[in-house]
């Protein structure tokens, strides 16, 4: 399979190109920088990936990403911030995507939960419920037997350990990475799949 890893270079990120590299796919490396650039937040970037890049049979987007922010954060920047990229950039990416890919082409992004109430992380559970949201809803409208999927990864033991946090709490990102991955094995048409 020809597949574009988005956030290519980040920690679950690089976790999936090496796994789909050992299944023998064809993997194009995309981030915000590096020879294949894209940036969720710039929709122009978006168009030019899928004008340079063809005959494509799966989008893996692992770039989305957010901060913990305060609820009485004086900055409104911080919030609009985790809207722009990570679910209306992730929401834009479905829609330039779709007249792009071969049929029954699958396309997996990233969502996120935490297992407990975080300081600091209603804004993030608001964007990550839209984009899960947006994907039950959208599951629906996918042409040609085109999939959509969301993985919802907790804690990253490896963005724990690099906080100076026990990455116990959380979980490895080969692991991670194994999520995204089964998502293009799956052969079932429509519905969102989680």
């Amino acid at each position: 399979m020809k597949t574009i890893a988005i956030g290519a270079t980040g920690t679950i990120g690089s976790a999936v190109v090496r796994q789909l590299e050992v299944r023998g796919h064809e993997v194009v490396r995309a981030a915000r920088r590096g020879p294949v650039r894209v940036d969720l937040e710039d929709t122009a970037s978006v168009e030019a990936l899928f004008a340079s890049v063809r005959d494509v049979d799966a989008v893996i987007c692992c770039a989305a990403s957010g901060r913990l922010t305060p609820l009485d954060s004086p900055s409104d920047d911080d919030f609009t911030a985790g809207l722009q990229g990570k679910l209306l950039g992730q929401v834009h990416l479905v829609r330039r995507a779709l007249p792009r890919l071969r049929d029954r082409s699958v396309i997996v992004l990233t969502s996120g939960v935490f297992e407990k109430p975080t300081p600091g992380g209603p804004f993030g559970a608001l964007v990550n419920a839209g984009l899960d949201a947006f994907a039950r809803a959208a599951a629906v409208d996918m042409p040609r037997g085109l999939r959509l999927a969301v993985v919802s990864p907790g804690w990253v033991a490896e963005t724990l350990s690099a906080k100076g946090m026990d990455p116990s709490e959380g979980t490895p990102a080969a692991e991670v990475a194994r999520q995204y991955v089964a998502h293009l094995d799956a052969r079932t048409p429509g519905g969102p799949q989680r």
